[in-house]
C-alpha cells in the first residue's frame, strides 16, 4: 500500500453553515434572518417551498454532528456563526445569551477533542432588522458589521484563532443583489450587484482591522475572507478574443475582491474601464461601480492574512454571445463561461467536475497573489436526491482533487495549508433546498431524530485524513 503525504501539521476539515444545518429558526430568542423571511414568503424561490426551520437540527444537536467531526478524525471544523442568533436584531443593544452559550458549547467540544475551530462571521444570513435598514446595499451596514465583527471576537476569540469575515462576497453580489436568485431576493441588473459588493469589502477590511488594532496581540489569531472562483481558460487557446474574455472572466470573479484586499485597495482596471464606458454609453454622469477614496484604498489593502478559496468547477471561456438588454454584470464582464461536454456532472447541472482547474487556479493565485498560505476552504461533489449511500463515484472525484492539490504542494510550490470538504452533512442547499447532497454525512429528513449516516466517501475520507496522505492500495 503506497502512500502520498501531504505536508505535516496540514489542515484536514469538513465546513458547514449556520442556516443550513442549525435549524430553531425562532429558539431562544434568535432573531429573523433574511433567509428565514426569504423561505417563508413561499412562491418558487426555493425547491418545493422547502425552508431551513429544522435543516439538520444541528441546535439541538450538536453533539451529533461533533461525533462526526469525530469519526473523520478532522483537525480542523469550520461552521459559520448565526448573527441573528447572537444579536437578534443585529446590534449589541441586545445580546441573546442562549445563542452565547451555544456557540461556547460546539467551540469548547471542539477543543477539548483537539479539534480547531475555523470560524466565519457571516455565511449569507444578514439579520432580517439589518436588511430593512439596506442590507449590503447601504455604506452604514459596514460600521454594523465592524461592531458584530468585534463582538464575536471578544466573546469567542480566546479560543477561536482563525476567523472568516465573509463567505463569497461574489455570489451574494451577483445571486442576491444583481439577479435576485437567493436572498434577499432585491436584484438590482448592472447595480445591485456592485453596491452590494463595495459595501462588503468595506465591511471586511473594517472587521479585520477592529481584530488588528483591538484583539491580535493578546489573542493571537488570524483573520480572512473567503473567495469563491472557477479557473477558467480560454474556450480555443489560439484566439487572442477567448483569451481577453477569459482575463475579463477572472477580474470580474475572482479579483473582483481579491485586488483590493490582496494587492492595492482598489478594483482591477478592466472591470473599472468596461463599466464606467457602459455606464457613459447609458447616459449616466459616473460609473456604476462606486471608487473607493484613497483613504479606503489604505485601509482595504493588505486586510487577510492567509487566502481562502472556495473551488467547485472550471469553465472555458469565449466572448459573450447573447446580446443583453439594459445594464447587467454579465454584459460588462462581456464574457461566458461554457462547460466542457466531456467533463462529467456531479449532482447539479453547474458542477461539472475538473480536478486539474483546482491546481491551475491555486498556481495562479500564487503567481498573482504574492506567494500566500491558502486554505481551500469550501470543495465537493454533490450528488441528487435520492443520494445513494456507496458513492464510489464521488469518492473518485475527491481523490482526483486531492491528488491535484498534492501536485500543487510539491511540484508548484503552492503553500497549500488545508482541505476543507463542502460539507460536513446533507443540509438546505439554498434555493435547491433539501434535492441536493453535498454531505459527508447522509441526513435522513424524513426521520424526527435526523439521523447521520457515513457515505462510502467520508469513511475513505477518514483515511486520507489518518494517513496524511493519498492511500493506493
Amino acid at each position: 500500500m503506497e502512500s502520498l503525504k501531504f505536508p505535516d501539521s496540514f489542515a484536514w476539515g469538513a465546513a458547514t453553515a449556520a442556516y443550513q444545518i442549525e435549524g430553531g429558526w425562532d429558539a431562544d430568542g434568535k432573531g429573523l434572518n433574511i433567509w428565514d423571511t426569504f423561505t417563508h414568503q413561499g412562491g418558487d424561490g426555493v425547491f418545493k417551498n422547502q425552508t431551513g426551520d429544522v435543516a439538520c437540527g444541528s441546535y439541538i444537536l450538536w453533539e451529533e454532528d461533533v461525533k462526526c467531526i469525530k469519526q473523520l478524525g478532522l483537525t480542523h471544523y469550520r461552521f459559520s456563526l448565526s448573527w441573528s442568533r447572537l444579536l437578534p436584531d443585529g446590534t449589541t443593544g441586545f445580546i441573546n445569551q442562549k445563542g452565547v452559550d451555544y456557540y461556547n458549547k460546539l467551540i469548547d467540544s471542539l477543543l477539548a477533542m483537539h479539534i480547531t475551530p475555523l470560524v466565519t462571521l457571516y455565511h449569507f444570513d444578514m439579520p432580517q432588522a439589518i436588511e430593512d435598514q439596506g442590507g449590503w446595499n447601504s455604506e452604514k451596514t459596514a460600521e454594523v458589521f465592524e461592531q458584530y465583527a468585534k463582538f464575536c471576537y471578544s466573546t469567542f476569540g480566546d479560543r477561536v484563532k482563525l476567523w472568516i469575515t465573509i463567505n463569497e462576497p461574489h455570489i451574494m453580489a451577483k445571486l442576491s443583489y444583481e439577479q435576485g436568485l437567493l436572498a434577499p431576493g432585491k436584484g438590482e441588473p448592472g447595480f445591485g450587484a456592485y453596491r452590494s459588493g463595495h459595501n462588503m469589502i468595506k465591511a471586511h477590511a473594517k472587521a479585520w482591522h477592529a481584530y488588528n488594532t483591538f484583539f491580535r496581540e493578546k489573542q493571537k489569531g488570524l483573520v480572512s475572507i473567503a473567495l469563491d472562483s472557477d479557473w477558467a481558460e480560454p474556450f480555443d487557446p489560439q484566439s487572442a478574443e477567448d483569451k481577453e474574455a477569459c482575463e475579463r472572466y477572472l477580474s470580474f470573479y475572482l479579483h473582483w475582491f481579491a485586488k483590493p484586499i490582496f494587492i492595492d485597495g482598489d478594483y482591477p482596471a478592466v472591470m473599472k474601464s468596461e463599466i464606467s464606458r457602459n455606464s457613459k454609453a447609458e447616459g449616466l454622469m459616473k460609473s456604476r461601480l462606486p471608487e473607493f477614496t484613497d483613504k479606503e484604498k489604505n485601509m482595504i489593502k493588505g486586510t487577510a492574512d492567509f487566502f481562502c478559496l472556495n473551488y467547485y468547477t472550471t469553465r472555458k471561456v469565449k466572448p459573450l454571445s447573447i446580446s443583453q438588454t439594459g445594464p447587467t454584470y454579465d454584459s460588462d464582464m462581456r464574457a461566458e463561461g461554457i462547460k466542457d461536454p466531456e467533463w462529467p456532472v456531479a449532482g447539479v447541472e453547474w458542477l461539472a467536475v475538473v480536478p486539474w482547474g483546482l491546481r491551475r487556479l491555486l498556481a495562479y493565485i500564487k503567481d498573482t497573489y504574492g506567494d500566500p498560505d491558502i486554505y481551500i476552504t469550501e470543495n465537493g461533489f454533490a450528488q441528487s436526491d435520492p443520494p445513494v449511500l456507496q458513492d464510489k463515484h464521488r469518492w473518485g472525484y475527491f481523490q482526483e482533487t486531492l491528488e491535484e492539490v498534492l501536485k500543487a504542494i510539491r511540484q508548484d510550490g503552492v503553500k497549500v495549508k488545508g482541505y476543507f470538504a463542502w460539507s460536513l452533512l446533507d443540509n438546505f442547499e439554498w434555493i435547491s433546498g433539501f434535492s441536493v447532497r453535498f454531505g459527508l454525512f447522509h441526513v435522513d429528513f424524513k426521520q424526527p431524530n435526523l439521523p447521520r449516516t457515513p457515505y462510502y466517501s467520508a469513511i475513505e475520507y477518514a483515511k486520507v485524513v489518518k494517513a496524511n496522505g493519498l492511500i493506493y492500495k
